[in-house]
C-alpha cells in the first residue's frame, strides 16, 4: 500500500478490526461538534427564529442581568467584537435592551426583555452550554492540554489568524 494522503488518513489495521487513525479520530470529533451545532442552530431558528449562538448569548445574559459587552464576552468565552454583533441583532429584534449604567454613563448595561425571557422559558440547553459544562468537567491539566493542542493544530493548519466568531453566526452587523 502506498502512503498517499488518502491512505495515511484511513484507518490502520490491527488484526481484523480497523482502528481509526489519530487524524480520523480528531476529524470525526470535530465533525460531531460541527454537526451538533448545525442541527441545534436549525432547530433553534425553526422554534424561536434565533441562531443557537443568539440563544446561548440570551442564556448567559439571563444568568446575570446588567452585564456590559465586556462582561458578556467573558461569560460566552468569546471576543467583545463577536458578542457586540450578536447583541446588536438581539437588541434590534427586541430580545435585549441596552441602557447606560446609572453609576457610570460610559458603560452600557444589557438586560433581557420580556420577549427574551419568554424565549428562554421554552428553550433547551444550548450545545455551547453543553460543551462548556463538558470542558469544566475536565481536569485543569486536561483543559490546558486541549486548548494548547487545538491552538497548535490550527497553527499547523495555517488557521491561527482566522477570527474566532460565535458558531454559525454571520459576521456583519445588522443595519
Amino acid at each position: 500500500m502506498t502512503r498517499s494522503p488518502e491512505n495515511v488518513a484511513r484507518s490502520t489495521q490491527q488484526g481484523s478490526a480497523a482502528v481509526p487513525s489519530d487524524a480520523a479520530r480528531a476529524m470525526d470529533s470535530l465533525r460531531r461538534v460541527v454537526h451538533a451545532l448545525r442541527v441545534a442552530t436549525r432547530a433553534s431558528e425553526r422554534a424561536f427564529g434565533l441562531s443557537a449562538a443568539q440563544l446561548f448569548v440570551l442564556r448567559r445574559l439571563s444568568a446575570e442581568p446588567g452585564q456590559s459587552l465586556r462582561d458578556l464576552a467573558q461569560r460566552t468565552r468569546t471576543t467583545q467584537s463577536s458578542i457586540s454583533e450578536v447583541v446588536a441583532r438581539l437588541v434590534q429584534r427586541g430580545f435585549v435592551t441596552r441602557e447606560s449604567s446609572k453609576e457610570d454613563r460610559r458603560r452600557a448595561e444589557l438586560t433581557l426583555t420580556a420577549d427574551g425571557q419568554a424565549v428562554l422559558a421554552n428553550a433547551p440547553e444550548t450545545i455551547q452550554e453543553r460543551l462548556l459544562h463538558g470542558f469544566d468537567a475536565l481536569t485543569n491539566s486536561e483543559r490546558k492540554a486541549l486548548a494548547d493542542h487545538l491552538e497548535a493544530w490550527l497553527a499547523a493548519s495555517g488557521l491561527e489568524d482566522v477570527a474566532p466568531a460565535l458558531f454559525f453566526e454571520p459576521s456583519e452587523r445588522p443595519r
